[in-house]
């Protein structure tokens, strides 16, 4: 039977602290291996279905356009975000392997940050390009050119590094002189903001600023384009043309509901919920991690019609071989 950690483990007194203890499931410790099951499920499923998207995108060269260049960087961004805390949470709830080293909580929460407002910098894109594409048709390749969306994806990269990096590093040179326990199975700011017993204003502060970049500023921005995309579509002749537009835009508007919705969940939980059963933190910040990276390339699948036949072509291809 599994144990949760004993007060001797979760306490420290040191400066920096070389390793944390992750939590699992509170309450259900005992249920760890049945749990682990639709976890392992939705892990595999986002790495199967975001690979295949990847490579369908490579290999077919009719892909090789903005749209699907900027799907490729969100399924590389979902794989990203997959792929990092894998490590974590199964050893938790396969092996009871609760510790994390300083070194690893270092990289896990640089890569599980920087890959979630990636994938918000990649959605606004998303969002420019579905405006280009209905607003300036005629012209849309020649603005939207490859190399144009190679430097979009450049400067996603850039912006993304630089708003993790000085909340990284402010983080790293605070002494850690309480419990070393975190509340999840892998780490977030918001829950390792607790664990400090020195002045965090200049953190704080800092924090609330990338809110306000990346889950206020770039929602905004991508609801003021689907405004301006509606208005468009509302004045064009036929409800012919009214539904096409439409259908290629619903795909992406799910998508920004499914990493928004979630992702406000998580921050309004932290910030206005704490004393709420440890449970619900734990459920809603489990939904945030897996729920994009699983459900992105199945909405983008379900509604593209070149994806699906991408992937037909590449099953078949591999059955004949």
């Amino acid at each position: 039977m599994l144990h949760p950690p004993s007060m001797s483990e979760v306490t420290n007194t040191t400066h920096n602290p070389f390793y944390f203890i992750l939590t699992g499931i509170p309450g259900f410790e005992a249920l760890h291996l049945w749990i682990s099951i639709p976890f392992f499920c939705l892990y595999t499923i986002s790495i199967m279905e975001n690979t295949t998207i990847l490579t369908v995108i490579r290999t077919e060269p009719s892909l090789h356009q903005p749209m699907y260049l900027f799907l490729s960087m969100l399924a590389l961004t979902d794989l990203g975000l997959t792929l990092i805390t894998l490590p974590t949470v199964m050893q938790l709830l396969w092996f009871n392997i609760r510790e994390i080293s300083f070194e690893a909580w270092f990289a896990q929460f640089f890569f599980l940050h920087g890959f979630s407002f990636m994938e918000s910098s990649v959605l606004l894109a998303m969002s420019f390009d579905r405006y280009v594409a209905i607003f300036r048709p005629l012209h849309y390749a020649s603005i939207l050119t490859n190399e144009v969306t190679g430097r979009i994806g450049l400067t996603i990269i850039c912006r993304c590094v630089l708003a993790v990096l000085p909340s990284l590093f402010l983080l790293k040179h605070l002494p850690f002189c309480h419990s070393r326990l975190l509340s999840h199975s892998y780490c977030l700011h918001q829950d390792m903001i607790q664990l400090f017993c020195a002045d965090i204003r200049v953190n704080s502060w800092y924090g609330f600023a990338l809110v306000l970049l990346i889950i206020v500023l770039d929602p905004l921005l991508i609801i003021l384009s689907y405004v301006l995309i509606l208005k468009s579509i509302l004045n064009t002749a036929t409800w012919t043309e009214r539904l096409r537009a439409l259908n290629h835009c619903v795909s992406h508007m799910l998508a920004v509901l499914v990493l928004y919705v979630p992702m406000v969940g998580v921050s309004m939980t932290h910030r206005f919920a704490n004393h709420a059963s440890a449970l619900v933190h734990v459920l809603m910040a489990n939904i945030y991690l897996l729920a994009p990276p699983v459900m992105n390339p199945i909405i983008y699948r379900a509604k593209s019609k070149q994806i699906c036949q991408g992937i037909t072509r590449l099953l078949l291809q591999r059955k004949a071989h």
